[in-house]
């Protein structure tokens, strides 16, 4: 096994370094950059996420009180404006660009070995500042949603393969496949529209993951609110991996009731509930559990994007938005350099449950 594990270690730089590679030639051939975002601010385009955040109204006041009192604002050298040419090759030379791509991207690889994944371009702060700030919502999300599937998918899945055949596994089954087939952010609108935009019914809050009230409420009152605000993120991130886990689940029961040992019991006179909780439910269990890293970041990374988009939390996946919105640049990376190595992490985390659950699978025989 420690052979297995090596392998996978070592896989781990040549395929990190394939993704930046990737992400990185697209990004050249991607129309705008950080520096048109920045001249389209200087020339009073305003914040390029005006439109999804309401900052609209602040937005035209700054442009109604006249140009040269708006750029004034943001204490910029008169000959800065003055003169086009100066500002883009002042600014190329503050982004790295004054550099060749090859270059800028070893300089930035060399730096990502250290962990230094430099400053956001819009924000005075460090990446992995930026990404442990908002990492804690989207990790809130991602548990939240992983806990619920489980609790809701394992007894469904069970009682789907105790079932199998009968209307309740035909109704049932028809209706994963349908929760299956909608996409997430298609659900997550839905929710919106229905039970917080205020067109049906306000049951829960619109946006955000507390209230402006919060840290005066009390204990009780925090984790209430907190739940309150939750409940519709999480139910819209929960749909897919819930009909994934559901057929996962009844499918490893329904290999495990068909095998010799489950007749044996039977034969013996063993009740039916004890079969199925004394002998099946152990071995068929085994791939569930040791499916759980994988469930929770397929949520994690899958979900977060969208969902905390059109929720407005502030988490990782609003952070990615904006970013690819603004093209801040050391944003991106950063985040996908994080991202794609907890994912191959995990990975590896996935493959030894299996094994720590049940030693007779074996990856190093496998080649």
């Amino acid at each position: 096994m420690g052979a297995y594990i090596l392998r996978r270690l070592l896989l781990v730089i040549p395929t990190l370094i394939g993704i930046m590679v990737i992400n990185f030639v697209l990004v050249q051939f991607v129309p705008g950059g950080p520096i048109e975002q920045v001249l389209a601010r200087l020339d009073g385009g305003g914040d390029s996420l005006q439109g999804f955040s309401g900052g609209g109204d602040a937005g035209m006041q700054d442009q109604g009180a006249g140009n040269e009192q708006y750029r004034g604002a943001r204490g910029l050298p008169p000959e800065f404006i003055a003169d086009p040419r100066f500002r883009i090759a002042d600014l190329e030379r503050q982004f790295g660009f004054d550099k060749p791509p090859l270059q800028r991207f070893l300089d930035m690889m060399w730096s990502y070995a250290h962990f230094d994944f430099g400053q956001s371009y819009f924000r005075s702060i460090s990446v992995l500042d930026l990404v442990l700030e908002k990492m804690p919502v989207s990790i809130s999300l991602g548990l939240w949603s992983t806990l619920i599937a489980y609790l809701v998918s394992i007894p469904l899945g069970i009682r789907k393969a105790v079932r199998d055949g009968t209307a309740f596994d035909t109704w049932t089954s028809g209706a994963i496949i349908v929760a299956y087939s909608i996409p997430g952010f298609l659900f997550a609108i839905l929710l919106l529209v229905l039970f917080a935009g205020g067109s049906y019914w306000k049951v829960f809050p619109l946006r955000g993951l507390t209230s402006d009230n919060f840290e005066s409420l009390s204990l009780i009152g925090k984790a209430g609110d907190y739940l309150w605000h939750i409940s519709l993120p999480v139910l819209a991130s929960t749909i897919s991996s819930f009909a994934t886990l559901t057929l996962l689940t009844k499918n490893s029961f329904l290999d495990e009731i068909k095998k010799q040992y489950v007749m044996t019991a039977r034969a013996k006179g063993l009740t039916e509930r004890r079969v199925l909780y004394g002998h099946v439910f152990r071995n068929a269990m085994l791939i569930v559990i040791a499916s759980f890293p994988a469930v929770f970041v397929s949520v994690f990374f899958g979900g977060s994007l969208i969902i905390e988009t059109i929720f407005s939390l502030d988490g990782l996946g609003q952070l990615g938005f904006k970013a690819a919105v603004e093209r801040d640049y050391p944003v991106i990376f950063g985040t996908l350099f994080v991202f794609g190595l907890l994912g191959l992490v995990v990975g590896i985390l996935s493959d030894l449950m299996y094994v720590w659950i049940d030693p007779r699978i074996d990856f190093e025989g496998r080649g």
